[in-house]
C-alpha cells in the first residue's frame, strides 16, 4: 500500500482530484502493483478515480441535481482525446457565430457578399476570389468579374440565391448590387435565415458527439461499463454547453434583426 501511494504522488498530472482519491482511501492495488513502472500504476489512478465518481453520480436520489461528470483529459486519453473533442464542439459555435455576424445583417455591406459560394465548371468558390467587391454608394455594391468573366452568370445567380433579397444586374463583367430598404419582411426573412444557420451547425454538433461516442465504444472491450458510462454523460454535456451557446448567439442576433 505504502509503494501504491508514493505512485500516486508521482502523478500530480494525472490527478485532478488527487486530495480526493487520498482523502476517500485507495483500494488495495491489483497483484504486483508495486514493481509495475509508472504506466501500470496510472490504470489503478485511471480506475479508482472513475468508480468514485460513479459512485457520487449513482448516490444521488431521483428528482435532484446531479454534478457534471469531469473527467482528467489525460486519465482517458488512451481511450479518446477529450480535448480534441472539445475543440471540435467549439469550432462548430465559432463558426455560427462568425457566420451571424459576417452574413446576416441588416445593412448589406460588401462583406457580407465575399463568402457566397459560386457554382463554376471548375468547382465552388467564394464570390471575392471570383470578383472584385466594392460599395459604390450606400446605395449599391459593385461586383467586377473581369477576372473571371465566364462566372459572371454564375456569381448572378449566386447572389440572387443567397437569401438576402438581392437582385443583382449585370452590365457586361460588372454585377450591381442595389442594397434593398430595412423592411420588416426583410428583418423577418434574416431572422429565419439565422435560425437555419443554427439549426445546421447543431446538425454539425451532433456529429461531432456521434463520432466521439462511437469511438469510446470500440474501448469497450478494454475498459469497464463505467468508465463507458461517465465518459458517453460527459461527452452529451459538453454537447449541451456548446448547443446553449448556440442557442444564446440565435437569441441575441434574433432581437437585433427584429428589433
Amino acid at each position: 500500500m505504502a509503494m501504491a501511494l508514493r505512485c500516486f504522488w508521482h502523478l500530480p498530472s494525472l490527478l485532478y482530484r488527487s486530495s480526493f482519491a487520498v482523502r476517500r482511501g485507495l483500494p488495495q492495488a491489483p497483484m504486483g502493483c508495486p514493481s509495475l513502472p509508472l504506466q501500470g500504476c496510472r490504470q489503478c489512478v485511471h480506475q479508482v478515480l472513475l468508480t468514485r465518481q460513479l459512485a457520487t453520480k449513482k448516490a444521488k436520489g431521483k428528482g435532484q441535481s446531479q454534478a457534471k461528470v469531469n473527467i482528467s483529459a489525460a486519465l482517458v486519453e488512451d481511450i479518446i482525446n477529450l480535448e480534441e473533442t472539445s475543440e471540435d464542439m467549439q469550432a462548430v459555435v465559432e463558426a455560427l457565430k462568425e457566420d451571424l455576424s459576417r452574413n446576416l445583417s441588416v445593412r448589406t455591406s460588401p462583406g457580407a457578399l465575399d463568402h457566397i459560394i459560386v457554382m463554376t465548371k471548375d468547382g465552388k468558390f467564394p464570390l471575392n476570389q471570383l470578383g472584385q467587391i466594392s460599395l459604390k454608394s450606400p446605395q449599391l455594391i459593385v461586383v467586377n468579374m473581369a477576372s473571371f468573366p465566364e462566372s459572371t452568370a454564375a456569381a448572378t445567380k449566386a447572389i440572387r440565391e443567397s437569401g438576402m433579397n438581392l437582385n443583382p444586374e449585370v452590365d457586361g463583367t460588372i454585377i450591381r448590387v442595389p442594397i434593398p430598404k430595412v423592411t420588416r419582411e426583410h428583418r423577418e426573412s434574416l431572422a429565419k435565415l439565422a435560425k437555419q444557420s443554427t439549426n445546421k451547425s447543431k446538425e454539425a454538433l451532433r456529429k461531432v458527439r456521434n463520432q466521439s461516442i462511437n469511438q469510446i465504444k470500440k474501448s469497450k472491450s478494454k475498459v469497464s461499463e463505467d468508465t463507458i458510462w461517465l465518459l458517453e454523460k460527459q461527452i452529451q454535456q459538453m454537447a449541451d454547453s456548446a448547443a446553449a451557446e448556440m442557442d444564446k448567439l440565435l437569441a441575441a442576433k434574433t432581437k437585433e434583426l427584429l428589433g
